[in-house]
Parts: C-alpha cells; sequence; structure tokens
C-alpha cells in the first residue's frame, strides 16, 4: 500500500511540474521584467486613432458609478468595437467626457467618449510580449478589486492563476514527501532546508529592520 501511494505521489508530482512548468516560467520571467524595470522590444511599437460616431449611451449614465458603470457601458464599447478589461473610468463632469481605459495583454486603448456628442476618439497602443506578460503578471491584483475581472479572458485567467498556486503548493509538499521516503537523501535535504529558512527569514528581517 505505501509502495503504491508513493508511486501515485511520484507521478503527479512529475506530470503536474509538467503542466504547470509554462505558467511558472511566465511568471519567473515577468517578476525580471518588473525588478529591473525593463521589457524587450520584440518589434516597434505602434499606435492608431480612430473616430466613431453615434454610440449607444445608458439613459442614466450620470447616476452610476463602479461596476454598474462598467457593465452599463459594455454595449457602447462593443459597439465601438472595442474589447478588453475596463480600468477606473474617469467621468469629467464639466467637460462632459468619460475617459475608459482598456486593456488587452500586450494592447492599450484609450476611449475617450463626448457624451454629448455620442462620439469616442480611440487610441490603440501596441505594447509587445513583453508588456503583456507583466499585465498577465500583475492580474488579478488589489488594486479596484471592485471594478476588475469585467473581461471574461480575464477572469478565466484569474482561475488559471489560482490554480497554479494551488498545484504549486501540491508540487512543494509532494517533494518533501518524496525527499522524506528516501533515505539517503534525507542529511542533505535537512541542511538545504535550513538554509533556505534561514536565508528567507533572514532576508525578512534585514528588511524588516
Amino acid at each position: 500500500m505505501r509502495g503504491r501511494f508513493y508511486r501515485l505521489i511520484r507521478d503527479l508530482h512529475l506530470y503536474v511540474g509538467l503542466f504547470i512548468s509554462p505558467f511558472v516560467l511566465l511568471f519567473a520571467i515577468s517578476v525580471f521584467f518588473l525588478v529591473h524595470s525593463w521589457l524587450p522590444r520584440i518589434g516597434s511599437e505602434t499606435s492608431t486613432t480612430r473616430v466613431v460616431s453615434g454610440l449607444p449611451l445608458p439613459a442614466d449614465l450620470p447616476k452610476l458609478s463602479g461596476r454598474p458603470l462598467i457593465d452599463a457601458l459594455k454595449p457602447t464599447l462593443e459597439r465601438a468595437d472595442v474589447r478588453g478589461e475596463v480600468g477606473f473610468i474617469r467621468h469629467l463632469v464639466k467637460e462632459e467626457k468619460l475617459i475608459i481605459p482598456v486593456t488587452i495583454p500586450g494592447r492599450e486603448t484609450t476611449v475617450s467618449i463626448s457624451i454629448a456628442g455620442r462620439e469616442a476618439t480611440i487610441v490603440t497602443r501596441e505594447r509587445g510580449l513583453g508588456d503583456a506578460l507583466v499585465t498577465l503578471h500583475k492580474s488579478p491584483g488589489q488594486h479596484g478589486p471592485d471594478i476588475r475581472m469585467n473581461w471574461f479572458y480575464m477572469r478565466a485567467w484569474r482561475w488559471m492563476a489560482d490554480a497554479t498556486v494551488y498545484l504549486i503548493l501540491f508540487i512543494s509538499v509532494s517533494g518533501i514527501y518524496l525527499w522524506y521516503v528516501l533515505r539517503a537523501e534525507r542529511s542533505v535535504g535537512f541542511v538545504l532546508l535550513f538554509a533556505g529558512a534561514l536565508s528567507f527569514f533572514g532576508m525578512a528581517y534585514a528588511l524588516s529592520h
């Protein structure tokens, strides 16, 4: 029974590790970009501007804010052929204008809507693969939790990110189990565990003081 359990954990450890390795690689590379504030330039950045008229706007627009406002403006954005994750919407009351940032990994779109004229100026910037990796790494995040994850594909990415974390926890726990079962490796393993824990808590203590 013990041998069967060991083989099951060993196989799951191997295959789960292979499955999540692309996600771990993505997070690792994007952390490098975030820490060093550097993005590889694969191709040139491009920017396009277009104007769309006759946009539908919700009748109760002045009364809306937050997520209800985003939901109410989705038909407007669809009519303007703009899709993606909507950020914080700026309502410039005096200018009668809405500024709506919309993000797809690697692409930033700013939609400026004239409420009176029901006309939108849409500026789209293609930012490239490096920016896409950084966007995926930071999403989902703590900023604006009440309005974020309003695009289906970003919600799907959140589910995948959560699943990756749970599977990494499984890989870690199963790895410790597999190491402990191999008695010949216990001494070296204890030394490495102690060294890793000492490095982590030592750094945490130094940074907090």
